[in-house]
């Protein structure tokens, strides 16, 4: 519970980012007013994106979660601005889709890494080894 949330947030929080440089690039004012009316449209897709994907059941995994999170999110954004006549220019959409695709999948990448012990995988146990288990538990136990 705690990951998807936290997943959900890293999400949000790469699209304020990403606006508010936007803001600072631009020289427009950061304000609060300001941030939401141009990160409106990302954080709908960024909600979408992890219901559409149900990111909670693996909310690190880049792929495919993480990638149909992101292109949820850009395709929502974009269509959302082009509905209320934000601008849609090409060059936005590259800046966008890489700034976006960067943070989204960069934040997951370092989460799996710094994750990686908490994941175990199952050990494989061999046909040799099986026989030598099952050869160890049929003998009779020693007495001192």
């Amino acid at each position: 519970m705690f990951r998807s949330f936290g997943a959900l947030v890293g999400d949000l929080l790469v699209v304020l980012l990403f606006v508010a440089i936007g803001f600072v690039q631009h020289g427009t004012p950061l304000t609060a007013q300001n941030l939401f009316l141009v990160g409106w449209p990302f954080a709908v897709g960024v909600l979408l994106g992890h219901l559409a994907i149900r990111a909670w059941r693996a909310p690190f995994r880049i792929w495919p979660h993480g990638v149909f999170v992101w292109a949820i999110t850009l395709a929502t954004a974009m269509a959302l601005r082009t509905l209320f006549s934000a601008g849609t220019e090409v060059s936005f959409l590259i800046v966008t889709a890489i700034v976006t695709g960067v943070g989204m999948l960069g934040w997951r990448a370092a989460a799996l890494f710094l994750t990686r012990g908490e994941r175990t995988r199952p050990r494989v146990v061999t046909g040799a080894e099986a026989t030598a288990s099952r050869k160890a538990d049929a003998a009779p136990a020693e007495k001192d």
